[in-house]
């Protein structure tokens, strides 16, 4: 008998719930009298779903009211002192709850002006707090992480009035951490951040990069390598949000990850920087792959690879890496025979250079197999899945985006072979690692919840598939726009099901949008295509036949 040693960690969705209850005991507790609360939270759209949820739970006891700090004037006394004129269950004591945001869009960086807008929160704050004891109300003032570190460190007599701190986790968030700006520490003389500690997880808000770069291009008379660097940092920082679940609106970030791997890119070739040029042309094909702009990605990806080849030789990591990514994309535009050397090609480079324990030997390992899958060679693609899992396991530990990306494709292998009993606890897995690792609103969240719902549909379980296919469509939709393959997948399978059940009517529009956006995005003849169209044709022989 062994002991068991593992650290068992609370769920970020307890400890919220825990904030919850917490923050509306407070509230009750503190009914008559002045009482302000701090709530901390990076992700505005979850930071609402608390706001809702306090107020719907405390009425009616509570008047409650919500109150948007003014930026360019941020007096938190002089907000709550306006709305007071206005209320009458104000005016009369009653209880009330007042909710105050805004404060999480006061940018933190001065850049020439005498205050930043954060400066003059706080300044207001520090000044006014006595005056704010005369509002016998709950006010809870909402802040990001970053902000409430500022808050203690510079209006210190606001924050001991505080009657309770609550802080509520959440995968996207509005700051970046100091070590993502390391790279570019030169950027940062003569700003407050002169001499920042790489240990701040909640170092700067994603804005005040953005303006701090724009201030740097205006005034740049010479265009030179650390500007070239600025850009590919914040492209990486943004890019690297969108990997993690980070970003709070994804397609936004997705388009600013391009904006600024475009921006380098044209400074590097005019710099001559040829092997910069190599990696930008990699990652912006990659940028326009995950957009499913294939075609823009395909010339991008073949320049990089004999970049790449020119100026490292042909045995070379990169060289392996543009190998790989140029397969991904013949893969996904159905090219399997332009693929499958490719995929080779770079597994045995990898295998060669990094040896066979290595996350990029398990990379490939992976993809090989998924193109196997595709293919219905079924016997190839699964020792190649299972070695694909157990490197990762190995390598990466447990809980890994990568990890749940191999379980979600060894399931699907199971699926496609009808091994419904094993499938289906390997996509249960799968779905919630990437719930956990990745949050609610990510692709890989709803690659999952498509997948799991499919194995559902070819079970006959349609009540348990219809919500879940219902689900990744939407947050699909809402990530990547309506125009993309991975859309268009799922449009067809929510009609395949509506189809098995005799729902004609339901299924006709959606494979008809599905086999448009597959016409115009992959062309007329790649494999998803050509099922739609095949769906199509089935459907309409249904609808003909006698009845």
């Amino acid at each position: 008998m062994t002991a068991n040693n593992q650290n068992k960690k609370i769920n970020p969705d307890q400890k919220n719930q825990d904030a919850f209850d917490d923050l509306i005991v407070s509230i009750e507790a503190g009914t008559g009298k002045f009482n302000l609360l701090i709530g901390v939270c990076d992700n505005a759209d979850f930071r609402n779903q608390m706001i809702d949820r306090y107020e719907t739970e405390l009425k009616p006891d509570f008047c409650t009211y919500r109150v948007t700090l003014d930026e360019k004037e941020p007096n938190l006394k002089g907000a709550i002192q306006e709305l007071l004129e206005k209320e009458k269950c104000l005016q009369q004591y009653q209880p009330a709850v007042i909710t105050v945001t805004g404060a999480e869009k006061l940018l933190f960086l001065r850049l020439g002006e005498e205050q930043s807008p954060q400066e003059k929160f706080f300044g207001y704050l520090q000044w006014t707090r006595e005056g704010l004891g005369k509002f016998p109300f709950a006010i809870v003032l909402w802040v990001t992480h970053q902000l409430m570190i500022n808050l203690m460190k510079k209006a210190p007599d606001f924050w001991s009035w505080r009657n309770g701190v609550f802080r509520f986790v959440s995968h996207a968030k509005s700051v970046i951490s100091a070590r993502e700006v390391e790279a570019i520490r030169f950027a940062l003389t003569s700003t407050e951040l002169e001499n920042f500690n790489s240990d701040n997880d909640y170092f700067l808000p994603i804005e005040d990069l953005q303006r701090l770069i724009q201030q740097i291009e205006q005034q740049s008379e010479i265009k030179d390598a650390k500007l070239a660097s600025l850009y590919i940092t914040l492209a990486n920082i943004y890019k690297q949000r969108l990997d993690r679940g980070e970003a709070q609106d994804y397609q936004q970030e997705l388009d600013l990850a391009i904006k600024y791997i475009y921006k380098a890119l044209e400074l590097q070739k005019e710099l001559g920087l040829e092997e910069d040029v190599a990696t930008s042309y990699n990652n912006l094909a990659g940028l326009y792959y995950s957009q499913g702009r294939y075609s823009e990605a395909e010339p991008l990806f073949i320049q990089a690879l004999a970049l790449s080849c020119k100026l490292l030789g042909e045995e070379h990591p990169d060289v392996a890496q543009s190998l790989n990514n140029l397969a991904g994309l013949y893969y996904s535009q159905g090219r399997y025979s332009e693929a499958e050397p490719l995929y080779i090609q770079a597994l045995a480079l990898r295998r060669k250079l990094l040896g066979e324990e290595h996350p990029d030997v398990a990379q490939s390992l992976n993809n090989l197999a998924l193109l196997y899958n595709s293919q219905g060679r079924y016997s190839e693609a699964e020792p190649l899945f299972i070695q694909a899992l157990a490197l990762r396991r190995k390598l990466l530990g447990e809980e890994h985006p990568s990890v749940a990306t191999s379980l979600n494709n060894l399931a699907g292998l199971y699926d496609s072979q009808g091994r419904y009993s094993e499938a289906e606890p390997l996509f249960i897995q799968a779905l919630a690692l990437r719930r956990k690792l990745l949050g609610e609103e990510h692709p890989d969240v709803a690659s999952s919840l498509n997948n799991l719902a499919g194995l559902y549909d070819s079970q006959g379980r349609y009540s348990k598939a219809e919500p879940l296919f219902i689900q990744a469509l939407a947050l699909w939709r809402k990530l990547l726009g309506e125009e993309h393959p991975d859309v268009a997948t799922s449009l067809n399978n929510l009609a395949y099901l509506y189809y098995s059940q005799g729902r004609y009517s339901e299924a006709e529009p959606l494979f008809i949008q599905a086999l448009d956006i597959f016409e115009r995005q992959v062309g007329v003849n790649h494999p998803n295509t050509v099922t739609t169209r095949d769906n199509l044709a089935y459907l309409r022989d249904r609808l003909s036949a006698p009845q």
